[in-house]
């Protein structure tokens, strides 16, 4: 018996065709993986089941019934709940608050918060999250406010739960309880639409995988059809070069090398590191090993308690990000929303935010100057928007990490860390960020990449550094890669299998 169908769906804007006669249905305890590229339509799509957006044509059939368009409360109604990528949270309520915001149990005229408490827990424990129902949200980090966004979605008894990017923040353990949580709801009769652009995972968990290019249905897998080259396939048209492309020259001498660093996270573990000019090292570890904490203390965000930090050679004091940027270090940082970018700016101001004075004469911006430099990125980095004065929360998160690259490439770069630098962006907007990478580490700029996807770890860098506990416990070349060398080291293990 199908759940759900959407027939001929079509959704335009002014100028723009999101969707176009898309069609899709969803039997009940059925997994289906919906791919495709940033901006393909997959979001607009289940936007149009979540009643967020009506659609310009075609028609929705739930339980037998036909709708030419759903409201939020007529689609909560029929058991349809979606974790968003983009977190709708309220920081300053607990957790248990967050998820029963408009739907609050009551006793009488008070609020119930007691069985509010209880109800959160028990929709936390599968998750295996460290905090509990009175834990503030602004004490969350990323992927500990994506695991409540689905404990909310739990909560809500939902037939059909909608999961758009749920790992994208999640560490692999995190990932693997995630995956545990999904199958259990699949053999409970809870269908799942799992969107991802890490397909190791919709490989892993789809029973059928649907596929929109440029707002059109590009094609089904069945289950015994899903592989990662075939779903490449499907979403660009073409197969994908393997991640890795060696460097054109053998790193030179080292252009960062840490000794001692200790970071206000971890005030009593030290980090010794060492990147090479021109060279890609990736940070691997779990969620919490400290990577992020470092890559602030490099930045300046959150200056080191004590150590030594030397740039070509010369040590330096980085005790803001002013500092950080006029020696040429520079940060992408995780949350490219709310650290990098001034999403209501357009690209031009975007671009020359971190540099705004070698613009300005007299107080005034020269607005040509810095259209220049823009339009120079724009068409350097394959930026696709109408201009410069396209604002950028209207980008894709592919081509929104492409003005925050812009930024810092129109400044001469010396040392760039990318803190997980793909991720909610699609396949093919990972390949561009990675043969960026690599072009600026060829112009002998050193990359220092933190990623929580081991496959991007592997298969993008030349050297791996894994942090565990504030310390790096190891640095693996590329002839001892491995899962399990990287792993090993992760949880806290030399290489020889001894506790660090």
């Amino acid at each position: 018996m199908t759940l759900l169908s959407m027939d001929d769906i079509g959704k335009t804007y002014p100028g723009v065709t999101a969707l176009d006669g898309v069609s899709f249905a969803l039997e009940p305890g059925e997994v289906v993986g919906l791919i495709g590229e940033n901006g393909a339509g997959k979001s607009t799509l289940m936007k149009v089941l979540g009643g967020v957006v009506a659609p310009s044509r075609g028609q929705i059939v739930v339980d037998g019934r036909a709708h030419s368009a759903l409201s939020v409360r007529q689609s909560q109604a029929a058991g349809i709940a979606f974790v968003h990528q983009e977190l709708n949270l309220f920081e300053n309520l607990d957790v248990a608050a967050n998820i029963f915001v408009g739907r609050e149990l009551r006793k009488g005229m008070m609020l119930d918060r007691a069985a509010m408490r209880a109800e959160a827990a028990r929709h936390l424990a599968p998750l295996g999250v460290g905090y509990g129902p009175d834990t503030l949200v602004e004490l969350l980090s990323i992927a500990e406010r994506q695991m409540l966004e689905i404990a909310k979605a739990l909560s809500m008894r939902a037939r059909v739960i909608i999961m758009d990017e749920p790992t994208s923040s999640l560490s692999l353990a995190e990932t693997d309880r995630l995956l545990a949580v999904i199958r259990k709801l699949r053999a409970q009769g809870v269908a799942i639409i799992y969107i991802s652009h890490r397909l190791s995972e919709v490989r892993d968990i789809a029973d059928r995988v649907v596929c929109l290019r440029d707002g059109r249905l590009a094609g089904h897998l069945a289950r015994a059809d899903i592989t990662q080259d075939a779903m490449v396939r499907l979403m660009i048209g073409r197969d994908l070069a393997q991640l890795y492309t060696p460097p054109k020259a053998a790193p030179g001498d080292p252009v960062l090398h840490l000794t001692g660093l200790t970071t206000p996270a971890f005030p009593d573990r030290s980090v010794d590191l060492t990147l090479k000019r021109g060279e890609i090292l990736g940070l691997a570890g779990l969620i919490g090993a400290g990577r992020t904490s470092l890559a602030q203390a490099l930045f300046g965000i959150a200056p080191a308690l004590a150590g030594d930090v030397r740039l070509d050679g010369t040590e330096v004091a980085i005790r803001a990000p002013s500092d950080a940027i006029g020696l040429g270090l520079y940060l992408v940082p995780e949350d490219r929303k709310r650290s990098a970018l001034v999403l209501d700016m357009t690209i031009r101001e975007n671009v020359s935010l971190a540099d705004v004075a070698r613009f300005a004469r007299r107080g005034w911006v020269r607005r040509g100057a810095e259209g220049a430099v823009a339009e120079r990125e724009l068409r350097r980095l394959k930026i696709k928007a109408p201009g410069i004065e396209t604002p950028v929360v209207t980008l894709s998160g592919g081509n929104q990490q492409k003005v925050v690259l812009a930024k810092w490439l129109s400044m001469r770069p010396r040392l760039i860390v990318f803190d997980e630098p793909t991720r909610g962006i699609d396949v093919g907007a990972k390949a561009e960020i990675y043969a960026l990478m690599r072009g600026l580490a060829d112009e002998g700029v050193g990359i220092l990449m933190i990623s929580s996807d081991l496959e991007e770890v592997l298969g993008v860098s030349d050297r791996i550094a894994v942090m565990h506990e504030g310390r790096v416990t190891g640095t693996l070349d590329r002839p001892r890669f491995s899962e399990a060398a990287v792993m090993q080291l992760a949880v806290g293990l030399t290489e020889k299998g001894a506790a660090a």
